[in-house]
């Protein structure tokens, strides 16, 4: 055997490996939930000065983000076919290259129409991203189920924690014109970042689901079943809920309290800090309580921290970061229950659950800007906004506890079943 023969066995060999392909399926999950929670999270310190270049209303700055979780819905509703058509590789690699089109797309929007239909394009890419990667994390991790879903979530986390500061501080970089960066060009030097990962998807090789004979889960199946549904419940309320802080605690802060972009902005980092670290520590903690279990109390301490928060006002400000611990096991948790409620049809279950959350987001943006200007308007003749902030977050931490309360409802039928997860 020449020497270029063996090389060339050698290296065939090497990436046939089963661990060197695993990595690449890790570097793709983690990479893509870093990617993922960098572009829903730098729109925090963005919304202020969108909201002043446009002259936005607060119901207006709800529509746009309720529109944001229709593109988001429309994704969720074709992303789980277009994966069985064409395969969860070019899926996730379709994603990653909508996300960074969408960069320039809001680089070059001029009106605020233009702008709704860049954003309605980037959260279609984002959908895209979520429900592949919730695919792709239910065929890897086989084991310990819990821990590995919310070790993947970490990931988002961690990008959520550092985007809001990296998003104040590139929005005041200055380009080779002389002018500043912006929120348009900040979104475009962000979301360039997709391009990234798509080196790991085209090396490695992903896995299929295995579906047994007579074990097919289908759209119709789950609609009769009243668990699905519940379990709907629960991932709208408290998705809702986080996603929420990302789009409206700045907001919040700098409206009711005067901060400054910049505080307020690591306010939210704080939150995506005990977001993280939630992740990170508590994660593990999923499989041994349960997920139910687990669910249920988190998600009910993350409405308590915010309606203390509410309560004591400025100097209880903490609380808000303090229940991101809480909000954060919601969604990777409730993705472990569903890869080991519906193991022979993961995807649809993923794609039926997270579909339907989508049109409870786009309710949900939309009530929060609407409960604002409506309770100003209404208890303070438009006078006084703080009111109406108040009871547009206090929303906010109800449906963290509503989130809770289906949960407990969940665990009481699984524990009269003997089938607690």
């Amino acid at each position: 055997m020449s020497n270029l023969e063996y090389k060339q066995i050698s290296r065939k060999v090497f990436f046939n490996n089963a661990k060197y392909n695993y990595t690449l399926m890790l570097l793709i999950v983690f990479g893509g939930f870093l990617i993922f929670g960098l572009s829903e999270n730098v729109r925090g310190p963005a919304i202020p000065l969108i909201q002043n270049d446009f002259q936005l209303t607060q119901t207006h700055l709800g529509a746009l983000l309720a529109l944001n979780s229709l593109g988001y819905l429309l994704a969720c509703s074709f992303t789980s076919i277009l994966a069985n058509k064409i395969g969860i590789k070019w899926t996730g690699i379709a994603a990653f290259l909508s996300m960074t089109a969408a960069g320039f797309t809001i680089f070059f929007s001029t009106t605020f129409t233009t702008l709704s239909a860049s954003f309605f394009f980037l959260y279609i890419g984002n959908g895209m991203l979520e429900i592949g990667l919730g695919i792709m994390a239910a065929r890897i991790f086989t084991r310990n189920t819990g821990m590995m879903m919310n070790l993947s979530h970490f990931f988002y986390g961690l990008s959520s924690t550092v985007a809001p500061i990296m998003a104040a501080s590139i929005m005041g970089w200055n380009g080779l014109s002389g002018e500043e960066f912006g929120w348009r060009g900040m979104y475009l030097f962000i979301l360039c970042f997709s391009l990234l990962p798509i080196i790991p998807s085209l090396l490695g090789k992903f896995p299929t689901e295995k579906i047994e004979e007579g074990t097919v889960l289908s759209f119709k199946s789950l609609s009769r079943d009243p668990i699905a549904w519940l379990i709907v419940a629960i991932l709208s309320f408290g998705v809702v809920s986080e996603l929420a802080v990302g789009g409206w605690l700045i907001n919040y802060l700098v409206k009711a309290y005067q901060w400054e972009i910049t505080d307020a902005s690591h306010m939210l980092s704080l939150f995506f800090l005990f977001f993280m670290l939630s992740r990170l520590l508590l994660g593990p903690l999923t499989d041994r309580v349960g997920f139910t279990k687990s669910i249920m109390i988190f998600s009910a301490f993350s409405g308590i921290c915010n309606f203390a928060a509410i309560i004591i006002g400025e100097k209880g400000a903490i609380l808000f970061a303090v229940s991101g611990a809480g909000i954060a096991l919601i969604y990777p948790t409730v993705m472990a229950l569903l890869a080991k409620r519906y193991p022979h049809g993961t995807g649809t279950a993923i794609t039926f659950t997270v579909t339907l959350m989508g049109i409870a987001s786009v309710i949900g943006n939309f009530l929060i800007g609407f409960i604002i200007d409506f309770v100003t308007k209404v208890f303070s003749n438009g006078e006084n906004e703080l009111i109406g902030l108040q009871a547009g977050y206090g929303f906010i931490a109800l449906l963290a506890l509503l989130c809770s309360g289906c949960c407990y409802v969940l665990y009481r039928i699984f524990r009269n079943r003997n089938e607690l997860l």
